[in-house]
């Protein structure tokens, strides 16, 4: 399980080929567990809004170990920009669709109401199963010798 939930970030920057949905949201619940684990040391080790807002300078309630955190945080989501960005376009590949459809979906969520339908149909096909057997993009990566057993 832990080979398929970092198998993006040994294709960072593959853009070709197709992608299973276990990969993508492998990888997505090891984001999140990333996440959750800095945000977490940074709010255990005293990290408040409220008095990072009250304060009135700009580190009040910023300790050393949540600046380390939330640095971390940062150089985290810079790292995964690139394979997440290739995994949704291989995520997309595999439905037997075009990769540019992901940055058409982008653009769509930053539009005040459609942008929550271009989410949820963004969410709806990375969860439908890919076209199975070989499409334009590749070998099904459920049956990459394409053998079928009861054909």
């Amino acid at each position: 399980m832990l080979d398929t939930m970092l198998m993006p970030l040994r294709r960072y920057a593959d853009f070709k080929g197709r992608s299973r949905r276990k990969e993508y949201w492998l990888f997505t619940l090891f984001v999140l567990i990333v996440t959750i684990v800095l945000v977490g040391i940074a709010f255990a080790s005293g990290f408040s809004y409220r008095a990072m807002v009250q304060g009135g300078s700009a580190g009040a309630g910023l300790g050393v170990i949540t600046i380390i955190a939330l640095s971390l945080l940062g150089l985290f989501y810079l790292a995964i920009f690139i394979p997440g960005i290739a995994v949704a376009v291989r995520r997309f590949h595999d439905r037997d669709m075009s990769g540019w459809w992901y940055l058409g979906l982008i653009v769509l969520g930053m539009v005040p109401l459609i942008g929550s339908l271009a989410g949820i149909a963004q969410i709806v096909i990375f969860c439908l199963p890919g076209t199975p057997g070989t499409n334009r993009f590749g070998a099904d990566p459920k049956d990459p010798s394409g053998a079928e057993i009861f054909a």
